[in-house]
């Protein structure tokens, strides 16, 4: 990490005698100074900002305070970026900087998971047994960690026996969510009954999620998505809208819409309202990390095209580039479509 930020810079150039110009801030100052760059640094993160995010972490000098937080938000960023093995390095430090923070080893979970998904048979076993280890670390440092609990319970009903997965122990995390969020442990239940195609009690579970749920609207787009798999487009356009109308009423439903509006696009059902939801997802104020903002505007630019509106489609690109210039999908992609 590089030289001391701005912020620190003119904390340290203020002092009321010239004799003391080069001193350094009083410790309390240079945490304060930290701080806000890290909560700055995770706010741009959420709002899709990864350059502006990956740039105030880089400032931060190798001896600040809250490193391990540091590493985890550029690990998250990289995420963002689909930037796998970037991003399993960064969570490993923030980890290894402090190994009792739940959160940190959830998110290294996740980081093995999305590296493991492209790699070689080989690596993935091996691989898959540390993202088990580390979702299993997670709830351990804290049990009533549910974003732990939920991706553990997904862990082992996906995962083979081999590697430390099974449905009997799915079906234990259910139990465990029962007591936390209810919501996630249907929708659990209902991905568990999906696998064993059980179709009826899978749509019923995931029926109840939304019924279980204070801000349904994404789990009206767990059900849509069920539908995509089941092919039933009809409902599956219901279910969409279903949670387009819940979004509507819920300011904190950001999530739902770039969901509702990703399955809309990849089935290729009613451009005109995957459109419309982006544009509602870009415009709020519950833009999430799990939905990057410069992803939405990449995928708004093609509907754009497809909708006739090259002027917008442009704009919607350069916003992508803006925010994200290092997301090679983008990249590859307007490569394809303006070769030279």
């Amino acid at each position: 990490m590089k030289a001391l930020p701005a912020a620190l810079l003119a904390a340290a150039a203020i002092t009321c005698a010239p004799a003391q110009s080069s001193m350094p801030p009083p410790a309390s100052e240079q945490l304060a100074a930290f701080s806000q760059i890290l909560t700055q640094a995770g706010a741009d993160l959420q709002a899709g900002e990864a350059d502006k995010a990956l740039g105030l972490l880089n400032s931060l000098p190798s001896s600040a305070a809250n490193l391990a937080v540091a590493h985890n938000v550029a690990c998250r960023v990289r995420l963002t970026l689909e930037q796998w093995s970037v991003a399993v390095t960064e969570c490993e430090e923030a980890v290894r900087l402090d190994g009792q923070n739940s959160v940190f080893h959830l998110w290294l979970a996740r980081a093995l998971g999305e590296k493991a998904d492209r790699a070689s048979f080989m690596s993935a076993y091996s691989l898959a047994k540390r993202v088990r280890s580390e979702f299993e670390e997670s709830v351990r440092l804290d049990p009533r960690n549910t974003d732990a609990l939920a991706d553990l319970g997904e862990f082992y009903r996906q995962a083979p026996g081999i590697v430390g997965g099974g449905v009997e122990k799915a079906q234990n995390i259910a139990a465990q969510l029962d007591k936390v969020d209810p919501a996630r442990a249907h929708q659990l239940r209902g991905r568990i009954a999906e696998q064993g195609k059980d179709y009826g009690t899978a749509e019923r579970e995931f029926k109840q999620a939304i019924a279980a749920e204070a801000h349904p609207a994404s789990k009206w787009m767990d059900l849509a998505s069920f539908y995509r798999r089941r092919q039933q487009w009809t409902e599956m356009e219901t279910a969409v809208h279903s949670g387009a109308t819940a979004a509507e009423r819920d300011k904190h439903s950001g999530l739902a819409l770039y969901d509702g509006a990703s399955l809309l696009t990849e089935t290729n059902r009613d451009p005109s309202l995957a459109a419309r939801m982006f544009d509602e997802y870009l415009n709020g104020s519950a833009k999430t990390e799990e939905a990057p903002a410069f992803v939405a505007h990449f995928r708004l630019a093609r509907l754009k095209d497809q909708l006739g509106d090259a002027a917008g489609g442009s704009r919607e690109r350069a916003a992508a580039f803006a925010m994200a210039h290092e997301y090679k999908p983008a990249q590859v992609a307007e490569t394809e479509k303006n070769p030279h």
